[in-house]
């Protein structure tokens, strides 16, 4: 069993930047990939980006390429999302995932643990 819980996200102006962490019990997190999802109000829940147990290799949504980074201390049991410029439409509910020896970071189905969710609203 891996717990997840998500902080740091919060109230900004567009623009603004916002780093969410995401902390993982357990002494097995080398081998999850995670991920970052989000949801915002009457949509989908939404791949946003993922980092392999392995490689650390990344992977992003084009909505976010560019302006946000994902990546993670297995010292300290966390992955972070580093969000930059932030946009009105980046307003979401953001929840970070793990997915065992994991390979297909964009699928939501394929994730095995999910946090609770961290709200992130962009004012204009």
């Amino acid at each position: 069993q891996v717990q997840l819980v998500e902080s740091g996200g919060g109230l900004v102006q567009a623009g603004g930047s916002l780093r969410l962490s995401c902390a993982a019990s357990g002494r097995t997190f080398w081998s999850y990939s995670m991920g970052w999802f989000r949801q915002a109000p009457g949509k989908e829940r939404e791949f946003v980006a993922g980092i392999s147990w392995s490689s650390g290799s990344t992977s992003y949504a084009d909505s976010v390429k560019g302006r946000f980074t994902i990546s993670r201390d297995n010292a300290k049991n966390t992955v972070y999302l580093q969000m930059n410029s932030l946009k009105p439409e980046d307003t979401a509910v953001y929840y970070c995932a793990a997915d065992l020896y994991g390979s297909s970071w964009s699928k939501l189905y394929e994730y095995d643990y999910w946090g609770q969710g961290t709200q992130v609203t962009v004012s204009s």
